[in-house]
């Protein structure tokens, strides 16, 4: 990057929010352009750190948002509004980022689903040995369904988020090390292709993927994304990409912390539809049709917003407009 270029380009924005933020009073136009500017050179301030790393500049970009920083304690800098900035700039900026990673890590687990099922059910043998006949019975005939409507619509909701935010939490926390999140996804993948090569030995096929995609394919699709952005952590400190070892782990760290919040959003609507839609008496046609849906918007989500977001300079790194504090204490 130009960095000279670069300093032309946004020298303007960085003066008015100098200006802005020394001034004792606003109006409301005024506070808004603050925070609007306060945003912009957040982003400006992670470019220069990524693309073209100049002390003096960083220093000074970094100071000049702390202040303002302080100036805007209390106000909507941290509210309502900077809620809205995740969603629709920071978290799909970090998915659409990584989404070779966890596209890969997607399309790998399905193709090893896959490969067991059908491997399951050229070997009978197999699942003989992990179940009687009566286990068998009872998992065709009650479990699997009465999985889904044992509890509390409510209540099993609820289960179902804290259980997928706690394996996702996971595949992030432990992505540094890589081979745990390969062990994580295997076990959870490795109990589906069991059951699901029971439910087809048994004619029960159709009666599975029923209750399975309403809920399964925004589910597993987190999970999934959760595997890739912890394989990418862990792949940071293999090949740091012209950065030091430790600055590349800190920023696909803070990216991880980023998509590990926005998780907690697209879990808790899984487990909405697989507590309300998924045991529901709605046609098989019509709560696929919901989980279709809800996979379909999540992609748009990503890959529009997303894209949008990465064109406006954004990483997914909380760093630029979080820790910008510490940096100018640092500096």
């Amino acid at each position: 990057m130009d960095l000279d270029a670069y300093v032309l380009a946004h020298a303007p924005e960085w003066r008015r929010l100098e200006e802005l933020q020394r001034r004792s009073r606003l109006t409301g136009a005024e506070a808004d352009e603050l925070v609007e500017l306060y945003q912009r050179v957040a982003t400006h301030l992670s470019v220069v750190r990524t693309s073209a790393p100049d002390g003096a500049l960083i220093a000074h970009l970094s100071s000049l948002l702390a202040r303002t920083r302080y100036r805007t304690v209390g106000t909507r800098v941290g509210s309502w509004r900077g809620i809205a900035t995740f969603f629709t700039d920071r978290f799909p900026a970090a998915l659409y980022r990584l989404r070779w990673w966890w596209l890969g890590c997607l399309a790998a687990n399905v193709v090893v689903i896959a490969v067991m099922m059908l491997w399951l059910l050229d070997n009978p043998a197999v699942e003989q040995s992990l179940l009687s006949p009566a286990e068998v019975d009872q998992l065709v005939d009650e479990d699997f369904e009465g999985y889904y409507s044992e509890y509390a619509a409510g209540n099993f909701a609820a289960q179902v988020w804290i259980n997928n935010a706690w394996v996702t939490a996971l595949c992030l926390a432990l992505g540094i090390l890589g081979f745990p999140v390969v062990y994580l996804l295997f076990q959870n993948i490795s109990n589906l292709a069991v059951i699901g090569s029971i439910m087809h030995r048994h004619d029960h096929g159709q009666h599975f993927w029923g209750l399975l995609l309403p809920h399964g394919l925004l589910e597993l699709t987190a999970v999934f994304v959760a595997g890739g952005v912890g394989l990418r952590l862990f792949w940071s400190w293999v090949e740091p990409r012209g950065l030091t070892r430790a600055q590349s782990i800190a920023r696909e760290g803070r990216t991880a912390g980023t998509v590990a919040l926005g998780l907690v959003a697209v879990l808790f609507v899984s487990g909405l539809i697989e507590g309300f839609v998924t045991p529901s008496g709605l046609p098989t046609a019509a709560r696929v049709g919901i989980g279709v849906l809800a996979e379909l918007l999540f992609l748009a989500y990503v890959f529009v917003l997303g894209r949008n977001a990465v064109l406006r300079g954004g990483t997914g790194d909380v760093d630029a407009s979080l820790l910008e504090d510490r940096v100018a204490t640092a500096e």
